[in-house]
């Protein structure tokens, strides 16, 4: 599918004026083409065209930033009102809080459409700009780049607006009572063990991601009474290694007692309350989890720290002196403390790499059993040698100025995409909530196990010094998206769900006269659907159903297959939950399943790092195996000893030879099996365990053994 047709099919009706005029720049370049060669003139005339298109697109795209603004005020003003009246025990009607939630929720959908129009618009000038250099010849992008600058309606983020939507909508949505507790996230936690997941979500989906969060989770501020900036969601650490980057390794290759050292701050450089935080991986048959553990340092001590001149019992004397905290805990912080001393200056080590990114943590304060936390504008800096940091622990020609462009290439590795972490922290047995797995069984996310930001920067910066790589290496350049399997509900709401709230002076946007929605989702903007969908490299991708459209109106709206198709789900689901065996099964043409595979291969003189887990029951069942097919062998090789002790013809002689063939290649091929199999299980290699071949032969012969046996035996 061309971009052009593409971008018919995806832009709002109600912007579409507003976009760029794709086929018209593209017919003018194509016009001028035919004309000749490409005069100065002609780009003249090309750029000013671009420049009206430009201009079109940043002028509308802050006008609805403008009226995003006035609408989250005017919403506030009257959230506020509300909320005086639940304080004063003037209970409002419900209907006022389903209002304010319904005005809340078209605000995102505002929202969210305005991030899908200025990423459209962002992709069509890319295209255009790349085909104008293509087939004129000229070098049209870097003036256009400085252009773009100057008008940088693609660079909003709308964390400001998110953060701003989530307050208002916690305080509706828990009706003027909303949670209270410690907002620090763990700031005063000092040993915390969390179990996490980890996925990619492509820039085009971080908007659309958060809005989605908000609606169930808060954003976690850490101090409510301070106007939110986008420095305070600035987390910087440095990470330390050997010169032989043993602790890279440890942590690749996930080894028991692995280590990681960093030092990390919040905020802007000026920040003076450094954090030294030591992780330590542990294997599950240790009976133990992997810890996170920190202990604070002024940043003025933090060499001297280093090079061992700073003692532990000096920094801690003030906060002995202060008695803020329990002698127990001081003691376990400067146990930790000495053990991370030790370690650097006994393995000497030092500063290797520098992760900077900007965090949005979602999370009720206090209740850590679900908490969410999105890493954007992730940045990977080196921090090794003299010329950059020199004796300092840091380098300081950079602070939280992403992109940072001041550096070199060699010295940064702009990590293309968000980080979307999900802790939860369930009971036993219990399932995490039913937003959350559709969360992360959408097309917003893709599912990167054990990711590291230590490692990816590491494996990167340092590759002409690494020979082994993470698994996630090799997908890089993988196009991550996939078409939309769920809708969020980022539809506008009906004009009669927001009547109450336009007379309180709420603007609201409405649907168009037939009722419906003016949202449309579309694709992904690529230039080939075909090539989208073969390069994305994922394990299954099926048609999405619509499960809750009624029979009827699936039937109304769609076919009879579509009716015959839910109708089936329907009935398979009263099947499942009566143990009803006699319901008619109506088939229905199954939509089409595309698998896609890719192998990968190593780059010359690297391996592939695929983790591997290797339980302590593997080894247990390893040996319980082979001594199954011990047991077999001596079972038949008993066989074989009597049929031997009265042998005396030769028919009853074959008999047992065949019995004793048996037993003994059972023996060689389970021993060899046992070694093969224990071999790459202490490697942790990624190979198929499984004996597809093994059973069957032994049975096979076992059953030969038997039949020549029955026809000596029946012949004589």
């Amino acid at each position: 599918m061309k971009f052009g047709q593409l971008l018919k099919e995806t832009l709002l009706r109600e912007y579409q004026y507003q976009y760029v005029d794709y086929d018209k720049l593209k017919k003018e370049l194509k016009n001028s083409l035919n004309k000749g060669s490409w005069s100065e003139d002609d780009e003249s005339v090309f750029l000013e065209q671009l420049e009206n298109e430009l201009d079109k697109v940043y002028t509308f795209q802050m006008v609805k930033q403008r009226e995003v603004d006035q609408r989250i005020r005017q919403t506030q003003e009257v959230i506020e009102e509300v909320v005086n009246r639940v304080n004063s025990g003037r209970r409002p009607p419900e209907d006022e809080f389903l209002e304010l939630e319904a005005e809340l929720s078209d605000i995102m959908a505002t929202v969210h459409d305005l991030a899908k129009f200025c990423e459209l618009n962002y992709t069509a000038f890319y295209k255009i700009v790349k085909k104008h250099d293509k087939h004129t010849g000229w070098s049209l992008r870097p003036v256009f780049a400085a252009r773009l600058s100057a008008k940088p309606f693609f660079k909003e983020q709308y964390d400001l607006l998110v953060v701003k939507l989530s307050q208002l909508y916690d305080i509706v949505r828990t009706r003027g009572n909303p949670v209270q507790g410690d907002s620090a996230a763990g700031g005063s936690q000092q040993n915390f063990v969390r179990q996490t997941t980890k996925y990619w979500v492509h820039p085009n989906n971080v908007t659309e991601l958060k809005l989605y969060i908000l609606k169930h989770l808060p954003v976690l501020v850490f101090n409510p009474n301070k106007e939110f900036t986008r420095e305070d969601a600035a987390i910087t650490s440095i990470y330390y290694d050997t010169d032989d980057l043993d602790l890279y390794k440890g942590r690749l290759l996930k080894s028991e007692g692995a280590e990681a050292i960093r030092l990390r701050w919040y905020g802007g450089m000026e920040n003076t309350t450094i954090f030294v935080e030591r992780k330590t991986h542990r294997e599950d048959w240790t009976g133990e989890k992997s810890v996170k553990a920190r202990f604070p340092l002024k940043e003025k001590y933090v060499n001297a720290f280093m090079r061992g001149d700073y003692t532990v019992e000096e920094a801690f004397e003030k906060m002995r002196k202060e008695g803020k905290k329990s002698l127990q805990e001081i003691e376990n912080l400067e146990r930790l403390a000495r053990e991370v001393q030790y370690t650097v200056l006994n393995r000497k080590l030092k500063p290797y790499v520098r992760s900077f990114y900007e965090r949005t943590a979602f999370q009720l304060p206090g209740d850590a059993r679900v908490r969410i936390s999105l890493d954007t504008n992730l940045a990977l800096v080196r921090e090794d040698g003299p010329t950059r940091a020199g004796d300092n622990w840091r380098r300081m020609d950079i602070g939280i100025d992403y992109p940072f462009e001041q550096l070199p290439d060699s010295d940064i590795d702009r990590f293309p995409y968000a980080i979307l972490e999900v802790k939860l922290q369930t009971q036993f047995g219990q399932e995490p909530p039913d937003w959350v797995t559709n969360l992360v069984n959408s097309h917003l996310v893709e599912a990167v196990p054990k990711f590291s930001k230590f490692i990816q920067g590491v494996s990167n910066l340092f590759y002409d010094r690494v020979d082994l790589l993470p698994y996630w290496f090799m997908q890089m350049d993988v196009d991550i998206r996939k078409p939309p399997t769920h809708n969020f509900g980022f539809d506008h709401q009906p004009s009669t769900a927001t009547s109450s709230a336009n007379s309180r002076g709420i603007v609201s946007r409405g649907s168009t006269s037939d009722g419906s929605s003016t949202h449309r989702e579309g694709l992904n903007d690529v230039e080939n659907e075909e090539q989208y969908l073969g390069d994305s490299n994922r394990a299954t991708l099926t048609a999405p159903e619509n499960t809750e459209q009624p029979l009827l109106e699936a039937f109304e709206r769609n076919n009879q297959e579509s009716f015959v198709k839910t109708l089936t789900k329907r009935l398979q689901e009263i099947k499942r939950d009566f143990f009803l065996e006699t319901i008619p099964k109506f088939e229905a043409p199954a939509p089409p399943t595309v698998v896609y595979e890719q192998k990968w291969t190593a780059p010359p003189g690297k391996r592939i790092h695929v983790p591997v887990r290797v339980e302590p029951k593997t080894y247990f069942a390893l040996e319980r195996t082979y001594l199954d097919y011990l047991q077999y062998s001596i079972l038949i090789g008993s066989v074989a000893v009597a049929l031997f002790s009265y042998a005396n013809t030769k028919p009853l002689l074959l008999a047992a030879t065949t019995f004793s063939v048996t037993a003994l290649l059972a023996i060689l091929y389970s021993t060899f099996l046992y070694l093969w199999r224990a071999y790459h299980i202490a490697k942790q290699s990624a190979v198929r365990y499984d004996d597809r071949f093994g059973p069957t032969a032994v049975c096979t012969m076992t059953f030969i053994a038997l039949g020549v046996n029955v026809f000596i035996a029946l012949r004589s």
